[in-house]
């Protein structure tokens, strides 16, 4: 989407917030080393985890595990404990991918030349099939012609659920809908295999979606064996690729296919690092800061003009402003500890379905009772210099009101942001809420916020490049997490979850 656009449309979601979020004053003392937030160390730290040396972070990657150590080592610098497992700052857990073997999947008509793999066609979800089938061509609307047992050829359409004019990543959410939608309706149908043919918005979206299907499917692995979608294969191919299959379709031809996964864990790995408290009483508890440090990797080139091509998205807003930002958090808490202890996650495998959050919600290295609040960040280094927001302030979304009290009175004293609410609503077409680390503590009952300057046409991009972060915004916004955290980490009680909380989508 173009930039202007975006703007127009961050501009019109603060004017629609016609219930604006009005902080409740609370009692908070002064958070005391406020100074220990340096703009200069964020942009240091911002350089060295978004720069090219760490190839855009992909998760299951040794890119993404250099980005670890990398971070690991500057919590060490800064004073901050261990508090992985084994008394390291990692802890470890298996990410289960299944795809398609590019090496002996092929899609061909029978006799022919086989389509280039990653370029021309990608699956849609790593089923395997090797056979070959009638190919039928379906017209656009064909609901009556027999398909079982053959390959149906057919272009796609827009899906019933369009995503809105203006939505992040519009293009590759259209191609996602159309594929789900056409792909289950045709296997419902009997077809044996679907072809679907992209159209122009799906043709806009085939870097970041023909990457992200082609790299096929991640999980948390809990049970060690691979879970290979079944069904009728789905593919997507593009439009100069698809005159081959439909001579073949007119001529009574043949599809061969030969697809063939191959599943593999990688280890992921979330930093876990502590201030430890200097009240006896209270140190036992944590106040968590969350971020998480993988994105997306290398993928297809972009040509930037003159000349230029860049093909490693490396993040810098998503999510590197967040785990500098943290850092500095953790820098603040070993000058002036906190009552509570105060515990900082780096997640691994975000990009991939909020992996390391699910994994270490589900086990963490403090007892699960003991963490009192979990303050998330995703993408705070962006946009207008004086606009944030905060997510989980409204139902049904938030589950703390307490926590939000402290969060918006740290605004006020510290952060002094005007907070777009439009982007908390549930019906906010983003959903941005459920796209972010928190969400898994959230649900697990664990009080939760997520601080965020919101997106921008950078997004998941080569261009999301740390000489576009606005470096004094993001000291700004380091200082409101951190402040936020030093208010839960000295109150006495700690923040109630609000009664009858179910989140919901």
């Amino acid at each position: 989407m173009s930039r202007s656009f975006l703007l127009r449309a961050v501009a019109a979601s603060c004017v629609a917030a016609s219930s604006p979020v009005a902080a409740t004053a609370v009692a908070q003392p002064a958070p005391p080393a406020l100074a220990a937030i340096r703009e200069s160390d964020l942009r240091r730290d911002l350089y060295a985890m978004a720069g090219d040396s760490m190839r855009g972070r992909e998760a299951g990657t040794l890119d993404e595990l250099r980005a670890a150590v990398w971070t690991a080592e500057r919590a060490r610098e800064a004073g901050l404990k261990p508090a992985g497992d084994d008394g390291t700052y990692f802890q470890w857990w298996p990410m289960r991918r299944v795809r398609l073997l590019p090496e002996r999947s092929t899609v061909a008509v029978t006799g022919g030349a086989p389509l280039a793999w990653g370029r021309e066609v990608v699956p849609a979800a790593p089923v395997e099939f090797r056979g070959e089938l009638p190919l039928v061509a379906l017209a656009a609307g064909d609901t009556t012609t027999d398909v079982r047992g053959r390959a149906v050829l057919v272009d796609i359409r827009p899906p019933r659920a369009l995503p809105p004019e203006g939505v992040s990543l519009r293009p590759a959410r259209y191609v996602f809908a159309a594929i789900r939608e056409q792909g289950t309706a045709l296997s419902r149908r009997g077809a044996a295999a679907v072809v679907l043919v992209g159209d122009s918005t799906a043709e806009a979206g085939w870097d970041f979606a023909g990457a992200s299907l082609l790299r096929g499917r991640y999980n948390v692995d809990t049970t060690g064996a691979a879970a290979v979608p079944g069904g009728a294969p789905v593919l997507w191919v593009r439009p100069a690729a698809a005159a081959g299959l439909r001579a073949a379709a007119a001529s009574g031809g043949r599809l061969a296919l030969s697809l063939v996964s191959e599943s593999f864990v990688y280890p992921s790995a979330n930093v876990v690092a502590v201030a430890p408290g200097r009240d006896p009483r209270l140190r036992s508890e944590y106040v968590v800061f969350s971020g998480h440090h993988d994105h997306d990797g290398v993928r297809t080139a972009v040509d930037l003009g003159g000349g230029r091509l860049d093909s490693i998205r490396n993040g810098a807003d998503d999510n590197a402003s967040v785990d500098v930002a943290i850092l500095a958090a953790g820098r603040a808490f070993v000058r002036a500890p906190g009552r509570r202890s105060a515990l900082f996650i780096w997640h691994g495998a975000e990009e991939r379905g909020l992996l390391g959050s699910r994994w270490f919600s589900a086990h963490p290295t403090v007892p699960r009772g003991s963490m009192v609040a979990v303050l998330n960040g995703d993408m705070i280094g962006r946009n207008s210099p004086d606009s944030a927001a905060l997510l989980g302030v409204q139902p049904p979304h938030r589950n703390s009101s307490d926590l939000v009290a402290i969060a918006l009175e740290a605004n006020r004293r510290v952060g002094h942001f005007a907070l777009d609410s439009a982007w908390d609503r549930p019906s906010h077409p983003e959903g941005w809420y459920f796209r972010s680390d928190h969400l898994p503590y959230a649900r697990a009952g664990v009080p939760a916020v997520m601080f965020t300057t919101l997106l921008h046409s950078d997004y998941h991009t080569v261009r999301d490049e740390p000489s576009r972060i606005d470096y004094a915004k993001l000291t700004r916004m380091a200082r409101w997490m951190y402040a936020t955290g030093w208010a839960v980490a000295e109150r006495e009680r700690r923040p109630a979850v609000d009664p009858g909380f179910k989140l919901e989508r």
